[in-house]
C-alpha cells in the first residue's frame, strides 16, 4: 500500500500498536516515517497517513485504526494490530497460525488479569513471561516522537513486519502443499502422517507439519510423523507432540538408521522405500506404552 506516513499515539508504548505500525511499514510501497503524537483532523481525512490505535475511528478505507470506541463487550476483543491485520486479508490466517495473537488482543482490550485468568495462570505468572526484547524495543518506541525509515528501530520495525507477513503467506502455502502431498498411514492403532520427498525438496522438510495436523486431523490420533531429511537422502522418524507410541532408540543399531536421539523422540534414515520405513515403525513401536 501507498502511504506517506505512519500516526500513532504518544507516551506509553504497547505491543499491539507497535505491531500494527510495523507491519504497515513492511507492507507499504515506500518508506514512510512514524510520528507518535495525536493526529490531527487531516490526519483523518488524509488516506496517505495510517493513523493505528488514537483517533478514535475505524475507517479501513481511510487508514483509521483504532479500537478504543468499540464498546467493551465487543467480541472477539479487536486491538489495533486485528484492524490493520483485517485490512491487509491476513487476519483469519493470523488467527490460525499464530497462537500469540488472541492472549495479545486479551491483553491491550481487557488487560493483563482477565488475560491471565483466560490462559488459567495466575498475574504473576503471566508477567514472568514478558521478554526483556518487548521491554527493550517498546521503552525505545515510547522515548521517541519520530522514526524516520533506516533509523535503527525503524529498520527492526520493518523486520518484524515482513518476518509476520511472510510467515503467514509461506504458512498457507506450506499448508496447501501439505495437503497435496502428505498421507496418513494405520499403524499399531495409530496415525503416522507421511510426507514423501519431492522435487524440488522444500528447504524445512518439516515445516508445518505439526501445525497441519493440528488444523487438518485434529481429532486422528497421530502418533508420528515421517518426512524427508534435510539433511540427507532418506527420512527423519519422529513422535507427534512425544507420544508414547514409539521409542525410536529401540532402532538406532539398525544399519540403515544413522541417528537416534537418547530420548527416543526422532531418528534419522538413509531408507527411502515405503515398505522399509513401515518396518522400522514396527520395530520402533514401544509396546510398553
Amino acid at each position: 500500500m501507498t502511504y506517506h506516513s505512519i500516526v500513532t499515539h504518544p507516551g506509553g508504548a504497547h505491543k499491539d500498536e507497535f505491531l500494527a505500525c510495523a507491519v504497515l511499514i513492511a507492507d507499504a510501497t515506500s518508506q514512510m516515517p512514524v510520528f507518535r503524537r495525536e493526529p490531527s483532523p487531516a490526519d483523518l481525512a488524509d488516506p496517505a497517513t495510517a493513523v493505528i490505535d488514537v483517533g478514535g475511528l475505524h475507517e479501513p478505507a481511510s487508514n483509521n485504526f483504532d479500537h478504543h470506541q468499540f464498546p467493551s463487550d465487543q467480541q472477539p476483543p479487536l486491538c489495533a494490530l486485528s484492524l490493520v491485520l483485517m485490512h491487509l486479508g491476513i487476519y483469519d490466517d493470523a488467527r490460525e497460525f499464530c497462537d500469540w495473537l488472541e492472549p495479545a488482543e486479551w491483553f491491550d482490550v481487557l488487560g493483563p488479569n482477565e488475560t491471565a485468568r483466560r490462559l488459567g495462570i495466575d498475574r504473576n505468572s503471566l508477567a514472568a513471561l514478558v521478554s526483556p526484547i518487548d521491554l527493550t524495543l517498546l521503552r525505545r518506541f515510547a522515548s521517541t516522537s519520530e522514526i524516520r525509515p533506516q533509523e535503527p528501530l525503524w529498520q527492526v520495525m520493518q523486520w518484524i513486519g515482513a518476518d509476520l507477513i511472510n510467515y503467514l503467506r509461506d504458512t498457507r502455502r506450506r499448508l496447501e502443499f501439505i495437503a497435496a502431498n502428505a498421507r496418513l498411514w494405520e499403524h499399531a492403532g495409530h496415525h503416522v502422517l507421511f510426507l514423501p520427498r519431492t522435487d524440488p525438496l522444500p528447504a524445512e522438510p518439516s515445516a508445518g507439519l505439526p501445525r497441519y495436523i493440528a488444523t487438518r486431523h485434529p481429532n486422528a490420533a497421530i502418533a508420528a510423523m515421517i518426512y524427508p531429511d534435510r539433511r540427507g537422502t532418506g527420512y527423519a522418524l519422529s513422535r507427534y507432540n512425544d507420544h508414547p507410541a514409539f521409542d525410536f532408540t529401540l532402532i538406532a543399531s539398525a544399519p540403515d538408521v544413522h541417528f537416534a536421539h537418547a530420548r527416543g523422540f526422532v531418528a534419522k534414515t538413509s531408507a527411502t522405500l515405503e515398505p522399509r520405513l513401515r518396518e522400522l515403525l514396527s520395530a520402533a513401536a514401544d509396546h510398553q506404552a
